[in-house]
């Protein structure tokens, strides 16, 4: 027994580290595992490291941007948050483990995994039928499931959400999937297809995931009911609740707090210091939004500042066969948000540079 913690642990830190995930993260989803699903362990922490980033993708340019102690998920009264950021955490953590336990039983990792071929030879629509090598997202879902959801093991209502948003993530990577296709005939004249499902990218599914982010929900609770814990009273307002709302709604209880300014007891870095985007290719409005959306709105102001950037460039191709580039070096503009009142503490060349830009 011992021997067996030991190494969960051991595993659990040694994931930690080479993926850079939250210790939260990884170190739970681990510990709370079956001992004999170890050999899953290092796809879990994989795949929470992975929803982690594609999280501070997704928020990237907006006042929360899933710092690191966003896995905590706690308060400064030691209470759970339930707000819809949390919502989307657990949303895209469970998935980011089912799918990375997915595609690693596809590619042959797991002895005990293989293609979903349950539906091979059925028809599936006019002109194709099932076939190929399915993800086998059953398995992934399952596994993921037995890590992801045993981190709650209490029954009040913040337990019941990060359930449901994990199950929500889950359904996100079956939602997301893509049928695949080959096509059989005579000189080519695909007559007849075989198809199957893939997983889509990732990064899909985050897209997916922020939309249900925008429609979260808000549960409104009886508060009176809820206040007897975890009597029978109050667990049948939380199941009367979750009645009404959609297996694939994300779901949260509480207001998110003000993320414009720095609360160090719940782990919020504020927008101070923030860099954000009004100049460059290919932006979108969201993007070209976020200096006023993390700076202006936020009390502050913008204050660009230059860098200088080493890359390569005038590349030419030597046969036979090497490409020889030269180091150039630019100053490229950047901007970030700071105090308004620092602008009197300023040095002389950045206050011009300031109004300049007001100009």
């Amino acid at each position: 027994m011992k021997r067996s913690t030991f190494l969960i642990l051991s595993i659990a830190g040694v994931y930690s580290a080479v993926l850079h995930a939250a210790a939260w993260s990884v170190n739970n989803f681990l510990m709370t595992g079956p001992k004999a699903y170890l050999t899953y362990s290092s796809s879990v922490a994989a795949g929470a490291h992975s929803g982690m980033e594609e999280c501070k993708f997704q928020f990237g340019w907006e006042r929360w941007n899933c710092p690191e102690s966003a896995l905590q998920l706690s308060t400064h009264n030691r209470l759970r948050s339930a707000t819809k950021e949390t919502s989307f955490v657990h949303a895209i953590s469970s998935a980011g483990v089912m799918y990375t336990l997915t595609r690693n039983c596809s590619m042959g990792d797991f002895e005990s995994c293989g293609c979903d071929d349950s539906r091979n030879g059925r028809v599936g629509g006019r002109g194709w039928v099932w076939g190929g090598c399915s993800d086998n997202v059953e398995f992934g879902e399952r596994i993921s499931k037995l890590f992801v959801d045993a981190l709650e093991t209490g029954h009040d209502t913040r337990a019941l959400i990060n359930l449901h948003n994990n199950e929500v993530g889950r359904l996100a990577v079956k939602a997301t999937m893509k049928r695949a296709c080959k096509c059989h005939g005579v000189s080519g004249s695909c007559s007849i297809q075989t198809c199957w499902l893939q997983l889509a990218e990732f990064r899909e599914i985050g897209n997916y995931l922020k939309i249900k982010y925008n429609q979260a929900h808000k549960l409104e609770m009886d508060k009176r009911r809820m206040r007897a814990g975890n009597s029978a009273d109050s667990r049948g307002a939380t199941a009367e609740t979750f009645h009404h709302v959609h297996a694939t709604e994300l779901v949260f209880l509480e207001d998110s707090p003000d993320y414009c300014t720095r609360n160090a007891s719940l782990g919020h870095h504020g927008t101070e210091g923030r860099e954000c985007l009004q100049t460059g290719k290919n932006l979108s409005q969201w993007e070209r939004r976020s200096c006023r959306r993390l700076c202006t709105e936020c009390g502050l102001r913008v204050e660009e500042r230059r860098a200088e950037v080493v890359a390569s460039c005038n590349c030419k191709f030597h046969w036979c066969c090497t490409v020889r580039c030269e180091q150039c070096r630019q100053l490229v503009a950047k901007h970030f948000c700071a105090r308004r009142d620092t602008a009197v503490a300023a040095p002389n060349h950045i206050r011009r540079r300031n109004r300049g830009h007001k100009r």
